[in-house]
């Protein structure tokens, strides 16, 4: 057994009791996000507004997928939509 399978075996009890506890407490750990930007936001006069908003999405993302844990893990490219593709080959003459 290599490094890391003993650390993941030893951090799973851990990574289960945290989405219990993101499950039971996702709304109060989200409304302390939006709290927490607030503060930020006026403490730094709406300078950084744009990367606070960026950082509570992604934050309150990340209480979601915790608390959401039963359905199969999706990597994060399947979440990210493709851009889209030219066809190949020459042109359709009309």
């Amino acid at each position: 057994m290599g490094l890391m399978d003993n650390v993941k075996a030893k951090l799973g009890p851990a990574k289960d009791k945290v989405s219990d506890l993101a499950r039971q407490h996702g709304d109060k750990v989200q409304d302390g996000i939006d709290k927490a930007a607030k503060v930020v936001d006026e403490r730094t006069k709406g300078k950084y507004s744009d990367k606070i908003q960026a950082g509570t999405g992604k934050a309150k993302g990340a209480v979601d997928r915790l608390a959401h844990k039963d359905g199969p893990e999706t990597p994060k490219s399947a979440t990210q939509p493709m851009p889209p593709t030219r066809p190949e080959g020459p042109p359709p003459v009309s």
